[in-house]
């Protein structure tokens, strides 16, 4: 019974183990590696299998499948802690159930780093089970936080591995998560760990920090993380004006203004003295569609206005006017409203109902290209004036599409004066004399500007016009092809463009008040490229002012010199000794070393068809690659287009490596430069010839020319001690022993540059390759201890 009872309760175990089992994916059976790879082979393979996988390029119905599992392989094994973990106990992070322990179901067992050195941001997973749905990468960044900043906020948490005063800000920020998310903010998290690059394109230098972006704005938090300065933090990312306050006195103004504006108005009802931070999100998404306004329930100036429409004082209410300023064209009401029912309710009242089309943008959204036969959209467009005889037609008109009921017919009207090019195509077709008035059906087939079209009648706004467009929509509906033009569009006139100076203002005035924000709170190191262009600003002009005038003295006193010698050699008096009156002037080679300070300048920012020829070296090899350098590069100083600098790869030993990657011929620079693929390459005496416009760059790799150093520092050792006698050479022998071992390193050093010039001949050709980036990589600003 005893074995009976034993097997009862292995099968137990084993049932009980099977619950808990997750699905698992191999990383090394996806990359086709052994579980002895090198970092090396991983990344090599990664390369070649994201290139050939990537869904841009594979069009395989699994290529994005297969993709995404290549990426978290490379994850694992690329971070040696996931690769313990996994090489140990056959776990990932997705395999791993949130709370649940570091080892899954053995948490039942004791484990002395588990136990005893339990720190929350000790164990890496239990931070990214938290986190993991909001890390951001620098590409996921550039291209959806930076585009969608422009119609929401973004609050991004700055954070790395055993960061300890972390754990102090983590119960308030997952607070202020879960409330802004739910309004419509975007969170992301910066592992500075693994996203240095992303951190310092931030200029966040410390963790943790907590930062907001805004129209693709920076702005860093200053204050004690609580939720209530958070919470206001993000209502001052926003811009200001968004919302305006309503009272009886100025509503009838705002409401007639939709004709000016061409947007309708939305009026939000509430008992709450400030207008809530929801509302606010949601006017700075759909600031470029509507107009809003805030009517505070408690004041006495707004108790004609909640009369007048009828507002329940116990739930929120909004209201939203289109042309007709007197009744809202509709209405929401709900206690505690839901971003979801705000965002469906404004998406439903994004335009008036007859909108004056006044930019391209709008005439993409209104008439869209024809996509499917079943999604036809037609627009019938009124080309009318904006003066006063035209007021009357108009309006007619505006009463006729108001009755329309068709969801595949948008009216809309637009003013001749201000869109000529688009009435002159779409008014030549006709059979009789040009109107003041018409009305056109439109449809467009594609984006090119192809559309056809069919003019109806020449509108002044009687029974007969509006009988006769009746009879073209009924008929349109059973046969299309009635549209019997057809042009090319010309893209509309901005008719708002002059509005644009307005906002470059406010955009200033904001940019300035954090300007002052940082100087007050001392932010000194994300304010020091600011401080670094100011000083820089005043020193060139300062410098400039100084130079003109000593040049200007100079050559006043070289013309009086010259005038004085020309007078006394015509008068037979020789020069003494035929010598010129002055010493010619000292030719160089001005180098400039490349820092976090002067890359932007030298690289980044370099105008178009200029080029920073580059030479890396070390401390010990300064000074003899640097006079080298200059030699080989003297004859080329005359090119405008050249500039020359060095960079110190003791103090940026990563910079290299990380252009290197960064290029699209990564693979073949790497397998020239490995030596056997064990030895790390010693990129002393490269010169790299960097366009940083077009993002390019050429590469010198030293050649040595092969002379015998030994031979030839012997020679030069007898040759400068020949004047000796052969026991005094015998005697200092030692000496120059260890002088001689000294100077061949020297030489080998002063000989990484033979072949420069020749190379420099190619690289002004055009005939060099050029190895194509992405982007420029950072500048480490902080040097690795010795």
């Amino acid at each position: 019974m005893s074995w009976l009872l034993a097997v009862a309760v292995l099968l137990s175990m084993l049932l009980m183990g099977d619950t808990h089992a997750v699905p698992e994916m191999d990383p090394y059976k996806i990359l086709g590696v052994t579980r002895a790879a090198s970092q090396a082979e991983i990344k090599k393979v990664y390369k070649r299998l994201a290139k050939e996988w990537h869904p841009d390029k594979n069009k395989h119905p699994g290529a994005e499948e297969m993709f995404i599992k290549i990426t978290k392989s490379y994850e694992i094994l690329s971070n040696e802690d996931k690769r313990n973990n996994y090489d140990r106990y056959g776990q990932t992070e997705d395999t791993q159930p949130y709370g649940s322990s570091h080892y899954g179901h053995r948490h039942d067992a004791f484990y002395f780093e588990e136990s005893f050195f339990n720190f929350p941001y000790g164990s890496k997973n239990q931070r990214d089970f938290a986190d993991s749905k909001y890390i951001l990468h620098f590409n996921q960044y550039v291209n959806d936080v930076v585009p969608n900043s422009y119609r929401r906020p973004y609050l991004i948490k700055i954070t790395s591995d055993w960061c300890f005063s972390c754990i102090h800000i983590e119960p308030v920020w997952k607070e202020v998560v879960q409330e802004m998310e739910s309004l419509g903010v975007g969170i992301g998290v910066v592992d500075v760990g693994y996203e240095r690059r992303l951190a310092n394109h931030l200029g966040a230098h410390r963790t943790p920090s907590i930062l907001g972006i805004v129209n693709g704005r920076v702005t860093f938090f200053h204050y004690a993380v609580a939720k209530e300065h958070l919470r206001q933090f993000v209502e001052d990312l926003l811009p200001l004006r968004l919302v305006e306050q309503i009272t009886d006195a100025n509503y009838q103004q705002l409401l007639n203004s939709w004709h000016e504006l061409n947007k309708p108005h939305v009026f939000l009802f509430d008992q709450v003295p400030g207008v809530p931070l929801l509302y606010k999100l949601t006017a700075f998404a759909y600031r470029d569609y509507l107009q809003f306004g805030y009517v505070d329930q408690g004041l006495s100036e707004t108790t004609n206005l909640q009369k007048k429409f009828n507002i329940n004082s116990y739930a929120p209410t909004m209201l939203v006017f289109k042309e007709n300023a007197q009744k809202p064209a509709d209405i929401i009401q709900a206690k505690g409203m839901k971003k979801q029912i705000i965002d469906e309710f404004m998406a439903n009242n994004k335009f008036l109902l007859v909108p004056r089309l006044v930019n391209q943008k709008l005439f993409d959204e209104l008439c869209p290209v024809k996509q499917f036969h079943r999604r036809r959209k037609y627009c019938v467009l009124l080309l009318t004036g904006d003066e006063e005889p035209f007021a009357s037609g108009n309006q007619e008109f505006f009463s006729f599409a108001s009755t329309n009921t068709k969801e595949v017919v948008r009216f809309a009207y637009v003013y001749k004066r201000l869109q000529q090019p688009l009435c002159d195509i779409l008014m030549q077709k006709q059979d009789n004399g040009q109107s003041p008035t018409q009305v056109v059906i439109l449809e467009r087939r594609n984006a090119a500007g192809k559309a056809f079209f069919k003019p109806v009648t020449a509108w002044n706004g009687s029974e007969e016009d509006k009988q006769r467009l009746l009879d073209e929509l009924e008929q349109l509906k059973k046969d299309p092809s009635i549209l019997t033009h057809d042009a090319m569009l010309p893209e509309l006139n901005n008719e708002f463009a002059s509005v644009f100076l307005i906002r470059w203002i406010y955009a200033f005035s904001d940019y300035l008040s954090e300007v002052i924000d940082d100087i007050l709170h001392n932010n000194w190191r994300e304010m020091m490229p600011l401080l670094s262009l100011i000083f820089s600003a005043l020193f060139i002009l300062f410098g400039t002012v100084v130079i003109q005038a000593f040049s200007d003295s100079s050559e006043d006193n070289q013309t009086k010199t010259k005038a004085k010698d020309g007078t006394r050699a015509e008068n037979g008096s020789p020069r003494a000794g035929g010598a010129p009156s002055r010493a010619p002037k000292k030719n160089f080679v001005e180098v400039t070393e490349l820092t976090d300070i002067t890359y932007t300048s030298n690289l980044v920012k370099l105008r178009p068809g200029q080029m920073n020829v580059v030479l890396l070296l070390t401390d010990t090899s300064k000074n003899v690659l640097l006079s080298k350098f200059a030699k080989e590069v003297y004859s080329f100083t005359g090119s405008l287009t050249l500039h020359f600098s060095f960079l110190n790869i003791d103090k940026h030993s990563q910079w290299m490596v990380a252009l290197l990657d960064s290029s699209q011929d990564a693979a073949q620079i790497a397998a020239d430069d490995i030596d056997g693929g064990n030895h790390k390459t010693d990129y002393t005496g490269y010169v790299l010839a960097l366009n940083g416009h077009k993002k390019y760059f050429c590469l010198f790799k030293p050649v040595y020319t092969g002379e015998d150093l030994d031979s030839k520092t012997s020679e030069e050792e007898r040759m400068a001690s020949g004047v000796r006698s052969k026991s005094g050479y015998r005697e200092e022998h030692p000496t120059r022993k260890s002088n001689r071992a000294r100077s061949i390193s020297i030489l080998q050093i002063h000989h990484k540059l033979d072949r420069l010039g020749l190379w420099m001949e190619r690289l002004l050709e055009g005939t060099l390759p050029r190895y194509y980036i992405t982007a420029w990589p950072e500048v480490d600003t902080i040097a690795p201890a010795k």
